[in-house]
């Protein structure tokens, strides 16, 4: 498990660049919420956009997740195949509200323990902020997981854990 929401690896498929690439064309689309007819497209397994230098996927998911992952990736073409570069980390909303309220808690403590020499409350504020810390990776790995599952399936691979 790592210390950062975030997660890279190296991919290598006998698939061609154009197969992988096709592969996540046909199980992605563009997300449109307005739109009540996509969300019952049980073909589709990721939201994003695939081009020809990569893709910007996340998982589909039926209610709002705030640690699903989000997968940047690109695809090189070799002679036997093609090796598949994925980054998995959280959105740029999800880091923010993290980032803050990390801050936010570790701010109070800082308070708590320097000025007003209160370490009950700054003990309290330092839990609150590592509970928060570490909720927030436990959940990221948690779907991290199921994304990778998922991605692993549509190109044939298989997850060794």
């Amino acid at each position: 498990m790592n210390l950062l929401p975030y997660h890279s690896e190296t991919l290598v498929s006998a698939l061609s660049k154009p197969e992988v690439l096709g592969h996540l064309i046909r199980v992605t689309a563009e997300v449109n919420y307005l739109d009540v007819r996509t969300r019952g497209d049980h073909t589709i397994l990721f939201n994003g956009m695939v081009g020809q230098k990569g893709f910007r996927i996340s998982r589909k998911v039926d209610k709002g997740d705030t640690f699903l992952p989000l997968v940047l990736g690109h695809v090189e073409e070799t002679p036997r195949g093609s090796i598949i570069f994925l980054k998995y980390r959280l959105f740029p909303g999800a880091i923010f509200f993290l980032a803050f309220w990390s801050l936010v808690l570790l701010s109070f403590t800082g308070y708590y323990f320097g000025v007003d020499q209160n370490y009950f409350y700054g003990g309290i504020c330092l839990l609150l902020a590592i509970l928060n810390y570490g909720l927030a990776l436990y959940f990221f790995n948690r779907q991290l997981k199921a994304s990778r599952a998922i991605f692993y399936k549509l190109i044939n691979f298989q997850l060794k854990d």
